[in-house]
């Protein structure tokens, strides 16, 4: 089938972030025989837009870029670009919207306009947010977005969302802590390191205990490491770690209290400590309404939790409802896993799952 051969094609030659020439050339070499405007609104992005004689528009997007790792997947079609590999599932959402669109090319008639979004750099720097800034949304009209993600570990071939939080705001967080080094016989001439960021990480643990348990967040460390030897004090420490959340209130509240710990503890200790935390996507916030408008007329599940994972798809929920999905895969390795595959057959349920909301979303 089509959809196959298209993933098999789209997965044989992975690009990375904003530049993207070689998979915008096949999505254009798709569409541009259908009976839709194709357009690039920015850089590589790519863009189809039908028009059924509608005043408003649904939107569809899928992320293009792919993962800077060298695949071992040993499959016929595998990347042909060193080092560069479809490892997070996007040729499988590129070839799902290039099947809708299929579809969507026979039809005479639908309650609303369709775009479709083809959108690069969704894994770095982000490409959402500058995709939205063009304006395309306001310009077309669209009164809501949807998007999906495979995913594994959920059963293979069912649709999965939840309403509000779906995928949360996350950051890298890195904490240094540097202190003076001294002989341990001789610990009043040093400032130990170790001691203060045991403190520091005993004061983030507790800030993030006084978050009510019904806001999902994360906030710890998995790296600690500090000095060199064992008869000295450390004269720096480094932790990294991650905090992610919701609500940007409850995010930048513990943002906040971590640059509130760290001033205690240079004070406490006479060290230095820096806090930095890499730039986040928004979290993604399903619209309440749009989702039970969609489980009228699909067999969509409802997740119990939601993923402490991110995605820039946030960015149009934030200018019009918009809900993204999980397809469940099954039992596959892990996404961004070097020998991460699926069965493609999966992609008609998520091929048939986009026409039934063209056909049928009020």
């Amino acid at each position: 089938m089509q959809i196959f051969r298209d993933r098999q094609a789209l997965h044989a030659i992975p690009e990375l972030e904003m530049t993207l020439p070689k998979t915008a050339a096949y999505l254009r070499s798709v569409l541009e025989p259908l009976r839709c405007k194709v357009f690039s609104p920015l850089g590589d992005a790519v863009c189809a837009y039908f028009d059924f004689g509608a005043e408003e528009t649904i939107g569809f997007r899928a992320d293009m870029d792919a993962l800077p790792i060298t695949e071992e997947t040993g499959l016929p079609y595998a990347s042909t670009h060193a080092g560069i590999m479809h490892a997070c599932g996007h040729d499988g959402h590129m070839s799902v919207l290039l099947e809708l669109a299929r579809r969507l090319n026979d039809k005479e008639k639908l309650p609303h306009n369709v775009l479709l979004i083809f959108q690069p750099g969704e894994e770095s720097p982000g490409g959402a947010e500058p995709l939205c800034k063009t304006g395309i949304l306001e310009q077309y009209h669209v009164k809501a977005i949807f998007g999906l993600h495979l995913w594994p570990g959920l059963p293979a071939g069912v649709m999965y969302t939840r309403e509000k939080e779906l995928m949360s705001r996350g950051s890298e967080l890195t904490v240094d802590v540097y202190g003076k080094s001294s002989h341990i016989s001789n610990a009043a001439a040093g400032i130990d390191a170790t001691a203060a960021a045991v403190e520091f990480y005993r004061q983030m643990r507790q800030a993030e205990a006084d978050v009510p348990e019904e806001y999902f967040h994360l906030l710890n460390f998995g790296m600690f490491q500090s000095g060199t030897v064992r008869n000295a004090l450390s004269a720096h420490a480094r932790m990294e770690g991650s905090l992610r959340a919701f609500q940007d209130d409850v995010f930048f509240g513990l943002r906040d209290r971590l640059y509130i710990i760290a001033a205690g503890v240079e004070k406490e200790f006479g060290c230095k400590v820096n806090v930095h935390l890499a730039e986040s996507y928004p979290a993604v916030m399903n619209d309440p309404e749009t989702v039970a408008k969609v489980q009228k007329f699909t067999d969509v599940q409802l997740l119990e939790k939601p993923s402490m994972a991110s995605e820039d798809f946030a960015e149009y929920q934030l200018r019009v409802p918009g809900v993204f999905f999980f397809l469940g895969i099954g039992d596959t390795p892990a996404l961004h896993a070097s020998t991460f595959n699926f069965d493609e057959e999966i992609l008609l349920k998520g091929a048939d799952f986009f026409e039934k909301l063209a056909e049928n979303f009020q």
